[in-house]
Formats: C-alpha cells, structure tokens, sequence
C-alpha cells in the first residue's frame, strides 16, 4: 500500500504537540474519539495512536514505517533506529534525582544505592561512565513515589519544570541527556514511501522554520536606511519599499525569535519606527 504509517503517542502532551505539527503541515487526520488508527484525508500517510514504550519496536519490526517519539525513549530501547528531524517540542532532561536532605557531593555517592527508574540502560550506560554500579528497580509509570515509601535511594526519570520533583521532596543531582520530540524512521521504506516520507519532512521543515522566526515591518528614515539594513539578518536581504512621505521606507525581513529583542532594540536605537512584528504560518525555502 503506497501509504507512510506514522506512529504517534496514543495520549498526552506529546499526542498533543505531534497532532499539532501535522495539522500545521496541512494534513487533516479524521480521527475519531478512542481510534487506535486514522488516515489522512489530503496525504497520503496513515496514523497509528500507540503506547509510547512500544513504538520503537513497532519501527524496528516494520509495522510502522516513521514515528514522532521522544529522544529519550528512542535512545532507551531504540538506538539502532534512525532520527530524520529533530522537531523542538516535547523538550525534556533526563535526571537523576535524590532526597533533598542528602548530601549528594557526585556521581560515586549513587555506588550500590538503589535508583528505581524506567530507563535502565540509559542510567546503566551513564553510571558505567563513572566505574558506578547501581541496583536498579524497573517501574513503569510514577517513579517519584520510591525514596518515600523505602523502595529506593534515587530516581531517574524525565523532568521538564522539575515540578513534580519538587512535590515529592527530590532534587536533581545528574542531568544525564536532554531531549525532545524527533522524527524517527525504520529501515524497512519502500522507495514510494521514502517519496512520501521526503513530502512530509519538506512541510515539517517549513513549519518548524515558521515557528522560530517573526517577520518584521519598519519605517526607516532614508539618512538611517543603510545603518539599519546592517542590523537585519533577512532570508536573502531585507526588501525596502518607498514610503508615500519623502525621505522614509518600509523595510521588511524576517528575525530569528532567539535574537529577536536585541536585533529590535538595536533597530529602535538606529532610528526606526512603526515596527510591527508578525508570526509566520510557513517558511519554504
């Protein structure tokens, strides 16, 4: 069948964010409540919703042909499988986590402790870094309970605003990777389905480029006009129009969001005025 099966995270935020990406690549998927699978109406690729703990080795057997999953998971149970495109959502750091009245000095401190987590080869990999050998409890689900209830000395787990952490009286003491949502692919694609697979990631690209860039207008003063072109980075190079008043322009660009303040105090420095700052649905190159 010449459809891309895509596995994505039945519930969740990462559901939420990997439905978000593909809505805004102009895919509409015609998912019912509680559908375990839905295709695409206007492309051709099919969605399975599955547990995120089974998706990589849906990927590995060939069941799905692309997946959005965590890095994190992916490198636990997955790291033979191949990543196209890291995507900047679902961030998250991988941790080690103790009691807050411990005195936690490094990474020797964790030598025959206990650490309940659902990531063991990822904490066996780090631990065996540091010539450190942990007894490990493999729990699948809320792991934050275990120094509480005696099950433990440490956790590892993903922490994202350390909120939950913080709740059950832990701190972070070893971050071991950061994460975030990736675009994973098995090694099972058809040549049709690497074409579909080519689409996808082209739309994904100028979707991701869109959200990390503003585009920007701005009256210039044509005494100022070159001093201010200096400052704007621009795809290519800033368009500039005339303004009806003599002696002015409309310069139009596009700025990267993590410079956007400096770039625009800058600006507001060399004489511009009226800037009006706008998002961008899209960005192809």
């Amino acid at each position: 069948m010449n459809t891309l099966k895509i596995a994505i995270q039945k519930a969740g935020r990462l559901n939420e964010d990997s439905m978000q990406i593909l809505k805004d690549c102009g895919i509409s998927i015609d998912n019912g409540q509680d559908q375990l699978k839905a295709s695409a109406k206007n492309f051709p690729i099919e969605v399975l919703y599955l547990r995120n703990g089974d998706i990589p080795q849906y990927l590995r057997d060939g069941v799905v042909d692309a997946a959005i999953i965590g890095e994190n998971l992916l490198i636990e149970k997955g790291n033979d499988l191949r990543i196209v495109e890291r995507l900047g959502f679902s961030k998250c750091r991988v941790c080690i986590a103790v009691p807050k009245d411990v005195d936690y000095q490094s990474v020797q401190d964790l030598q025959e402790k206990r650490i309940a987590t659902s990531y063991p080869n990822t904490v066996n990999n780090y631990l065996s870094k540091f010539g450190v050998k942990a007894e490990l409890h493999i729990i699948n689900g809320s792991v934050e309970i275990a120094p509480n209830i005696g099950l433990a000395d440490a956790i590892c787990d993903i922490v994202s605003s350390g909120n939950t952490l913080f709740k059950n009286n832990l701190k972070e003491v070893e971050v071991m990777m950061e994460s975030e949502a990736v675009l994973a692919v098995g090694s099972k694609l058809t040549e049709v389905k690497k074409e579909i697979l080519d689409k996808l990631q082209f739309r994904i690209k100028s979707v991701l480029r869109a959200r990390e860039s503003k585009y920007v207008l701005l009256n210039a003063p044509h005494s100022r006009l070159d001093e201010i072109i200096k400052l704007l980075p621009g795809m290519r190079s800033p368009t500039v129009l005339p303004l009806a008043e003599e002696g002015w322009s409309s310069v139009h660009t596009v700025i990267q969001k993590d410079k956007f303040w400096e770039i625009i105090d800058a600006l507001k420095s060399a004489g511009a005025e009226g800037i009006l700052v706008c998002p961008i649905e899209k960005m192809v190159l």
